[in-house]
């Protein structure tokens, strides 16, 4: 289907955000993203989806206008996905009240009909301007646009998804047609002016605030001349208003003028919120913090819901495997070393072989191993993806072309043997050794990894010229915890590498 056709058929929305008409002039949106299941706070006692339920009625209370929205990655990243698919993130966004909603490339992770499931249930409206969803599950789901009315004036929302080629695992968007972000983006918002009679134009985003692969918010800001505000997710950035050592939130676009982008960060550690003068169009912006002060206020309803699944992720996170005496930090040196050189243990195992190199993703993890004890419920936060273990035979051309693609992502995982050098500012690949000598091009070397990082999603690409010749049954965060209950990996544990083995000269 061609995208103005796509965009004509859809059906649009027109909604007021205050039912009662009294207005006073403004437009206050809340808005979240990358919030990743993260339905507890975290291990310093920052977000929770109680807290933020406390801060956005409070919002409401206060204000006439109010619209809550989320720019996508919702799931994927707790105990609380593993265990229930979404679920429930579905009711506690139902109950918190969402008035629109965008996709991630997370909301993926369980394919297209466990997303259809629960997409159906949701309450607010969903948008995506640029994908095409004929003949799968999902379609009828989505419109590409809504108006909202406030106060008399009418405010246009666009949905823009990245391009899943290379981040979603191929099997999990089968069927759904990506179209050029900038293309649908400015067709639509030209549209919702023109046609729909829109004061203004909001696109909600999940295509990061700025990176090298493919369109970004700066980019779309710079294409556009009739988009207003950009709300977007995708690349977990903090962009503060009130903090000029964060990326700034007002860029030219098209025409010269300023526009807004504004992104808060990720794991729903802050609330967004923007007040828009409907009159002047004039926008303020700013982060509130989701901390305990919010706990005198937090709702018996929203607990109510969360309390039979908090009661099976609890039992998983008392379920003790092993200790550490020290901390692994998510972003850590340690934590990707220490992943890393798990999978080339087991990738020797599965096929018999010494294995030369190991290859894991930055992106794979997502939460710290504290100090001490070490639960299975903290593997699964760390590891959460149904990822299996794998060994391929690969060309040394190929891999030292995928160690250029994690140089242009500023490094990832390699195992203890691997020293890797590129330029800082080119991005390009200086030198590679394994054990001390230079990758041979014309050699077939064995590669342990994850499944996802060999079918080349994460960009990876040239690993999808390699040949799997050994594969795990279980999934990587069942197999470490079993290393861990078996005392197969203490002495990684008790030896934490903090060297950096992919750094810039």
């Amino acid at each position: 289907m061609k995208l103005s056709h796509f965009l004509i058929v859809s059906t649009l929305a027109l909604t007021a955000c205050n039912p009662s008409g009294k207005g006073d002039g403004h437009l206050v949106i809340l808005h979240t993203n990358d919030t990743h299941s993260a339905i507890e706070p975290d291990r310093h006692d920052k977000g929770g989806i109680v807290r933020r339920k406390a801060l956005v009625d409070s919002v409401r209370a206060a204000h006439p206008d109010v619209l809550l929205i989320d720019a996508g990655d919702a799931v994927q990243g707790s105990l609380y996905y593993t265990l229930f698919g979404g679920e429930v993130e579905r009711k506690m966004m139902n109950n918190l009240g969402y008035d629109i909603q965008i996709l991630g490339n997370h909301e993926f992770d369980k394919g297209l009909d466990a997303l259809a499931r629960e997409w159906k249930q949701l309450n607010a409206d969903r948008l995506s301007t640029n994908y095409d969803m004929t003949g799968t599950p999902l379609e009828g789901l989505f419109v590409p646009s809504v108006v909202k009315e406030a106060d008399g004036k009418k405010i246009g929302f666009i949905g823009i998804n990245l391009n899943p080629a290379g981040i979603i695992s191929a099997d999990n968007y089968k069927g759904v047609k990506y179209e050029d972000a900038v293309q649908a983006a400015n067709a639509e918002a030209a549209r919702l002016k023109k046609d729909e009679k829109a004061d203004m134009v909001i696109a909600v985003t999940h295509i990061g605030y700025s990176n090298d692969k493919d369109y970004d918010d700066l980019k779309l800001a710079a294409a556009s001349r009739d988009i207003d505000v950009i709300i977007g997710g995708h690349s977990h950035t903090v962009v503060n208003s009130a903090d000029t050592t964060t990326p700034t939130w007002r860029v030219p676009n098209a025409d010269g003028d300023t526009i807004s982008v504004l992104q808060t960060g990720s794991s729903g550690t802050y609330l967004g919120e923007i007040d828009i003068d409907l009159n002047t169009r004039n926008v303020k912006a700013r982060l509130i913090p989701v901390d305990k002060r919010l706990d005198d206020r937090l709702d018996s309803e929203a607990e109510a819901i969360i309390a039979p699944y908090r009661a099976k992720v609890d039992s998983m996170r008392a379920i003790e495997i092993g200790t550490t005496p020290y901390e692994f930090g998510r972003k850590s040196p340690e934590m990707l070393n220490l992943l890393s050189d798990f999978v080339m243990m087991r990738g020797a195992e599965l096929c018999g072989k010494p294995v030369d190199i190991a290859i894991m993703n930055k992106g794979g993890i997502r939460s710290d191993l504290a100090a001490g004890t070490i639960t299975q419920g903290e593997i699964i936060d760390i590891a959460p993806f149904d990822n299996s273990i794998v060994v391929t035979e690969i060309k040394g051309k190929d891999l030292l072309d995928n160690l250029a693609v994690m140089a242009t992502q500023d490094g990832n995982g390699v195992s203890g043997n691997v020293r890797v050098l590129y330029d800082p500012e080119t991005k390009k690949l200086n030198s590679a050794t394994i054990d001390g000598k230079p990758i041979d091009p014309g050699k077939v070397y064995r590669l342990a990894t994850i499944d996802y990082l060999a079918a080349g999603n994460d960009y990876m690409t040239p690993l999808t010229r390699g040949n799997i010749i050994a594969r795990s049954n279980e999934v990587l965060y069942q197999i470490l915890i079993d290393y861990i209950s078996q005392d197969r990996i203490n002495n990684l544990l008790a030896n934490p590498d903090k060297t950096n083995r992919m750094t810039f000269m």
